[in-house]
């Protein structure tokens, strides 16, 4: 191939390689409002729990005299809720160990957890951080699995996958919205802290 086609190609699949990467911050920027509306809000609108009625389960997968014991459906929810950040972070950045990965999905979830008490919604629970942050390594395990299956074309693959995904969650949960069904969870105070006036 003479030299200028070269450059001319090689031009190409960098120019497709940044479009492919600007669709998928994309995507993953819209999975991240979805997981903060679902996670945060429970797909009701935002909204700022009362003053001083916080729920914190400091103690994971416990149950004690103020809270039930996780339920196995919750917890399933919440790991496939964070498959998708997985996928996503380890298409963004291949580059990364699996602890930096693991530190991003435990402060995402963390912070996410923090929200929920800052704003008094929900429950802020220790289980949720655990739980996600292996759902988001079950995103990343998956992702190398399918780069051992399909080697250069995984990437492709799972950027198909996420926005098929994507577009489905996002669909699903503005019908949910629209929808009389609703979720809601009653914000509790937590013993030992007083209501403010």
């Amino acid at each position: 191939m003479p030299v200028a086609q070269h450059e001319t190609a090689t031009a190409a699949e960098h120019r497709s390689a940044k479009r492919a990467r600007a669709w998928l911050v994309a995507l993953f920027s819209v999975y991240l409002v979805l997981l903060a509306w679902i996670v945060l809000w429970k797909l009701e609108l935002p909204h700022v729990g009362v003053a001083g009625v916080r729920q914190v389960k400091p103690l994971p997968f416990v149950a004690d005299a103020d809270f039930g014991a996780n339920e196995p459906l919750e917890i399933a929810v919440n790991i496939v809720l964070f498959i998708p950040f997985g996928l996503y972070l380890g298409l963004i950045a291949p580059s990364w160990s699996w602890r930096r990965a693991v530190w991003v999905l435990a402060g995402a979830s963390l912070a996410l957890e923090t929200v929920q008490y800052l704003l008094a919604i929900g429950v802020s629970d220790t289980t949720d951080v655990i739980v996600n942050t292996a759902g988001g390594l079950a995103g990343l395990w998956l992702l190398s699995r399918t780069r051992r299956r399909f080697g250069a074309e995984a990437p492709d693959v799972m950027i198909r996958v996420c926005a098929v995904g994507t577009g489905l969650a996002l669909v699903t949960s503005t019908l949910f919205f629209l929808s009389p069904l609703h979720y809601s969870q009653p914000d509790v105070v937590v013993v030992g802290l007083e209501s403010a006036p």
